[in-house]
Formats: C-alpha cells, sequence, structure tokens
C-alpha cells in the first residue's frame, strides 16, 4: 500500500493541476474547431446551398469544370507513378550501398521541399520554354511541353519528388537486408528477390507514399500554375478551376470543385490513419511473435538438457 501510494503520488507529481489539463484540451479543441471543422464544413455547405441540382450541374454538366477534373485525375496518376518508381529506386540505393555522394543525393531529393512551387514552375519554364535552353529543339521537332499536360506531370512529379523516396528510406534502412542477402545466397534471381522479398516488406510505405503522393498532386496550385498557361478547357486543374470560378463570382462552382478536392482530402486522411493503424497492428503481433519464440526456445533447451539426466535417474532406481 505504500508503494502503490508513493507511485501515485509520484505519478500525480508529473502531472499538471485538472484545470491546466482542461484549459489545454478546451485550447486545441478550439483551434481545430476554428481553423478545419468550420472551413470544411463551409466548404461543403456553399457547395450545396443552392441544392443537388445545381451542385450537379457546376461539376458535370460545366463542360470546362469536367475536363479540368479530368486533366487532374490525368496528371497525378502519372506523377505517381513516377514517384513511385524513382523512391523505389533511390530507396535501394540509399538504404543498401555506401558510395561517395550519398549524402549530396540524399539531400538534393529534399530540396523540391525547400524550393518554393512558383520557383519551381519558372525553372521549367526556362527550360522548356520557347526562349528556354530546350525551346528551339522542341519547336523544330514539335513537342509542346509548357501550356500542355507533359509540362504539368513535370512540375507536379518535381513537387511531389521526395514523398514517396522519403517514406521507403527510412523503411529500408530499419528492415536491414539480411533476408535479401539470405535468398541470393540461395540462388534467387533479381526479379524474384523484389518481388517475394524486398516488395512485402515496403508494401506498406509504399502505399503511404502514394497516398500522400496523390493527395498532394491534386491539390498543386503555384507550380502548375506557372507552367499551365491557365488555358480553360485545356489546362485548368481543378485548384485553377476553383480559382478561376471564385475570380468569376461563380461561388456555388467554386465550391462544388472545391468539395471535390475537400473529399478527397478526407479520404486520403482516413486510408493514411487505415494503414497506420494496419501497421501498427502487424509490428505489434510481429513483436509478439519474436518474444514467444525467445521465450520458448530457452523452456525447449532446459527440456533437453533436464531428459539425460531424468533418464539416468530412472536407470539408477
Amino acid at each position: 500500500m505504500l508503494e502503490a501510494g508513493a507511485g501515485t503520488k509520484s505519478r500525480r507529481g508529473y502531472e499538471d493541476p485538472a484545470p491546466v489539463r482542461w484549459l489545454l484540451i478546451g485550447l486545441a479543441f478550439t483551434v481545430m474547431t476554428v481553423l478545419v471543422v468550420i472551413p470544411l464544413a463551409n466548404v461543403f455547405y456553399e457547395a450545396f446551398a443552392k441544392g443537388v441540382d445545381v451542385y450537379w450541374h457546376n461539376l458535370f454538366e460545366d463542360e470546362d469544370t469536367w475536363l479540368a477534373i479530368l486533366l487532374t485525375l490525368k496528371v497525378a496518376p502519372v506523377a505517381v507513378l513516377l514517384n513511385v518508381l524513382f523512391g523505389l529506386a533511390a530507396a535501394w540505393a540509399i538504404a543498401r550501398f555506401r558510395f561517395p555522394g550519398r549524402a549530396l543525393v540524399t539531400s538534393l531529393i529534399d530540396l523540391p521541399f525547400a524550393v518554393s512551387p512558383v520557383v519551381a514552375g519558372l525553372l521549367f519554364v526556362l527550360i522548356f520554354g520557347l526562349q528556354g535552353y530546350l525551346g528551339p529543339w522542341l519547336r523544330e521537332e514539335n513537342i509542346k511541353v509548357i501550356f500542355a499536360w507533359p509540362g504539368l506531370v513535370l512540375v507536379t512529379t518535381f513537387v511531389t519528388f521526395p514523398i514517396v523516396a522519403r517514406e521507403l528510406i527510412p523503411l529500408m534502412e530499419a528492415t536491414g537486408s539480411d533476408e535479401e542477402v539470405a535468398a541470393v545466397s540461395l540462388g534467387a534471381r533479381w526479379w524474384s528477390l523484389f518481388w517475394r522479398v524486398t516488395l512485402p516488406n515496403v508494401k506498406w510505405g509504399i502505399l503511404y507514399g502514394v497516398i500522400l503522393c496523390n493527395a498532394r498532386a491534386m491539390g498543386e496550385f503555384g507550380a502548375v500554375a506557372v507552367v499551365s498557361g491557365r488555358i480553360t478547357g485545356e489546362t485548368d486543374t481543378m485548384p485553377l478551376r476553383v480559382e478561376k470560378l471564385f475570380q468569376e463570382y461563380n461561388l456555388p462552382g467554386a465550391f462544388a470543385v472545391a468539395s471535390i478536392l475537400t473529399m478527397l482530402a478526407l479520404m486520403t486522411l482516413i486510408l493514411k490513419v487505415t494503414l497506420e493503424w494496419r501497421t501498427r497492428r502487424e509490428l505489434e503481433e510481429a513483436a509478439r511473435s519474436r518474444n514467444a519464440r525467445s521465450e520458448a526456445e530457452p523452456s525447449d533447451e532446459a527440456h533437453r538438457c533436464a531428459a539425460p539426466g531424468a533418464k539416468s535417474i530412472r536407470s539408477a532406481a
């Protein structure tokens, strides 16, 4: 009882007083409500303010808005696929090999996070624009990058460049290469090694990175605005269409498109939480199985050691 009382007293000594705790919790809920919940609820309220028919018309019967939705759904998956391929290659190289310039490569992967999206868009204009370094050659070959969907893919890929790689690098470093080395020693080929060993170990990291990368790609505004030219019906993505409708004082249409982006963000959040819960559960199950094996091995060894002694006792009797 004394120990329990001392432990309780010690634990309470490290806790803040109840008024302070409730004040901080209330402040956190107030900030979240004002900055997150109310704006999200207002987006859907304004989108459906004039009825479902108007909402449907603003989204699917407005040809320019529909084309903006389709363009976004075409650009984002291509950018995500390119980032998955690069992320896997970069994570494998950085986590499995030691080479000169490794720290520089790791720093360059984070560069798009440090560069403003508007500056990134301007860089691509200076490279692929008509007056850029590759502009004359592209014009001769009749290849259009700026003010076309290839330019949107390039800048979206650049802006989301580090997301998948940054999810996979620490995961692959944590899992180590023991299983891969064992598979190679047993004669596994590289394709079989990737599909049967490497990919299962990082599958949740890839899916987690894909979800975050897709959400970032669909919501990109700054870099896309620079390279797209904002051509209505051709290079407008959903974020650009929201701004254009808002500037035209078409608030129901702007909020209707914004509600699509908001729903995508909420779906991303749900998938993110689900993946985190499932990954945590798998890690806990793996830890429990390891503990069970480690507890069973000494008992088995003790049983094997005790068996000859028991046999000799029975023979002596």
